[in-house]
């Protein structure tokens, strides 16, 4: 399978690769490995050639003028697989999961900002035909992203919706994204994920879907991305230190901010829908509450009032579908540098559990990079540790509101369990929490490790 990438680290260095490591892709099928001997590189091999001629020329063009982007070292002769610079395994989002909103954090965004204003802005002599697949964000390739919500989302939750009343909205819509100014090279997934920190620096990856277009396009879908969790006050900071920059550049006018956050959410809808509604990923379908609320908060009822019925529509749908008359029991695992989980049930109440008092296996090596649920790390806390201990008092609270809340018929509960990082101690407990309520009362269990953006549910016993 990596022939080609053998031929070609070997070519290159004068000797074959010690050991090749699958590295975890992005949504796409191209397929990355690590290839270490005298020179750590990463190899990639694509499924599209002009996909893999964008991302090469790109990164070329963009390295020459300095900008943070890895050196593409070598291409095979059918320009199918080639050889990157290896930028190491820690993005920003890694970062932001482990320190939240810390001081490092909010400099390691500005700089990424910073260092997407000069991206943005370094494209003279830039050959436009060489984005891939499109030119530029123009209404047809907006159109295809609300088609997609519409036909992966709408359809799928059964919301009945007058097709040309929406198109109009849509086509509105579009006219506002494809008129935004200024113009030029949209990264369009300008996101956490894809920026990887080498050396205390943002460096951008995949980035070959870039195209002509609004420029605060790539800031909205930066500060508002759901993963990163920003608080409002740190949305409003990074986009107005943004707009700082940009302005230094070219005048900018950005009256539809409002609807590049909304464009940005039906895409993020459209995904969630296809990932759960159609391939049954229930992670994705858990997350369309939020993203439904986010949306319906930015959008302009006034100008897309049929838009905002279908949106209200679908979030109806979804509080419907809610157990009305069952107890679902919400486990959480979370870091403290990111904020204890918030109540989506608006009752309040609920526990949390600070599990920092216990012997941390994250201080070892051999751990630091593994969770709570590792059979090594089970077994360091069982032996080092008093958290058997420390969760059967827990498991004893826990017991006595589960019973009264299903005397009384309440629905919802919610069980935190938090530590320095959210990856070994309170995962631990979590894990087997959600085990222990669900074997013992049947009840429907909700568990979430939220650091590790990973969820599990156990369905209640009939």
């Amino acid at each position: 399978m990596y022939s080609q990438l053998i031929n070609l680290y070997t070519t290159l260095t004068g000797y074959p690769p010690c050991e090749i490591t699958p590295v975890a892709g992005s949504g796409s099928h191209r397929k990355y490995v690590r290839m270490r001997g005298s020179v750590s590189l990463i190899g990639v091999i694509g499924t599209n050639r002009m996909e893999n001629d964008a991302f090469i020329y790109e990164s070329d063009f963009f390295s020459k003028r300095g900008i943070n982007v890895p050196s593409v070292l070598a291409v095979s002769s059918d320009g199918m697989a080639y050889l990157q610079e290896d930028l190491g395994d820690k993005t920003l989002l890694d970062v932001i999961r482990e320190e939240g909103e810390s001081e490092r954090v909010k400099y390691l965004c500005k700089e990424a900002l910073t260092e997407l204003v000069k991206m943005q802005s370094s494209t003279d002599g830039f050959d436009w035909n060489k984005c891939f697949p499109v030119v530029s964000l123009d209404r047809r390739s907006i159109m295809w992203d609300l088609n997609y919500f519409k036909y992966c989302f709408l359809k799928p939750v059964g919301i009945d919706f007058d097709e040309p009343r929406l198109e109009d909205e849509f086509v509105h819509l579009a006219s506002c994204l494809e008129n935004a100014s200024p113009r030029g090279f949209m990264f369009r997934d300008f996101q956490s994920r894809n920026i990887m920190i080498k050396d205390n620096k943002p460096w951008f990856i995949d980035f070959q879907g870039g195209r002509k277009g609004p420029l605060i396009y790539d800031a909205v879908s930066f500060i508002w991305q759901a993963r990163a969790g920003f608080s409002e006050d740190l949305k409003n900071e990074l986009f107005d230190s943004y707009i700082d920059q940009l302005s230094e550049k070219a005048p900018v006018d950005y009256p539809c901010k409002k609807e590049i956050i909304v464009f940005r959410m039906l895409q993020v809808l459209g995904a969630y829908g296809f990932r759960g509604l159609i391939e049954k990923k229930q992670m994705f379908i858990d997350s369309i509450p939020g993203a439904l609320a986010s949306c319906i908060r930015y959008l302009d009822r006034g100008q897309y009032p049929h838009l905002a019925t279908c949106l209200n529509r679908a979030n109806d749908e979804f509080v419907a579908k809610e157990p009305a008359k069952e107890l679902t029991v919400y486990v959480t695992s979370f870091s403290y540098k990111r904020g204890i989980p918030e109540d989506h049930s608006g009752n309040g109440g609920g526990f949390v559990f600070d599990c920092r008092a216990i012997h941390n296996p994250g201080r070892y090596q051999p751990y630091k990079k593994l969770t709570g649920d590792e059979p090594s790390v089970i077994e360091f806390l069982e032996r080092e540790s008093d958290i058997e201990e420390f969760l059967n008092h827990c498991y004893a609270l826990v017991d006595a509101s589960v019973e009264v809340y299903l005397r009384r018929g309440f629905t919802s509960l919610q069980v935190n369990f938090g530590c320095t990082g959210g990856q070994h101690r309170s995962v631990y407990s979590a894990t087997h929490m959600a085990r222990h309520i669900a074997e013992k009362y049947g009840v429907r269990v909700v568990l979430t490790h939220r650091e590790q953006n990973k969820q599990m549910i156990y369905p209640a016993k009939v």
